[in-house]
């Protein structure tokens, strides 16, 4: 979603992208229990993201809650601040970085 592709794992975090791959590779648990601290543990999780839709998953669940954070901003009397969050909500999704 606009940050470096090994970013995360290299900080021992799993993203969004890395718990949706887990889903179709269940031997990323144990890289991810120790937060991808052997050798090769970010090469191979980034390698098993790359492979399942965890990406994909990512970016759907990502939209529907910005759309619906957008339905719900938009029920708010119009003001400047009501739509410089409902702008907010879509920069979200489109951000480079």
């Amino acid at each position: 979603m606009g940050k470096p592709t090994s970013a995360d794992l290299k900080l021992g975090l799993a993203t969004g992208p890395v718990l949706f791959a887990c889903q179709q590779f269940p031997e990323m648990n144990a890289m991810i229990m120790r937060r991808f601290s052997l050798p090769g543990d970010v090469d191979r999780a980034r390698q098993y993201v790359l492979q399942s839709d965890g990406v994909q998953q990512t970016t759907y669940l990502a939209q529907r809650y910005c759309h619906e954070a957008i339905r719900e901003i938009s029920k708010l009397r119009p003001s400047p601040e009501r739509d410089a969050l409902i702008q907010l909500s879509e920069i979200v999704l489109t951000r480079d970085k």
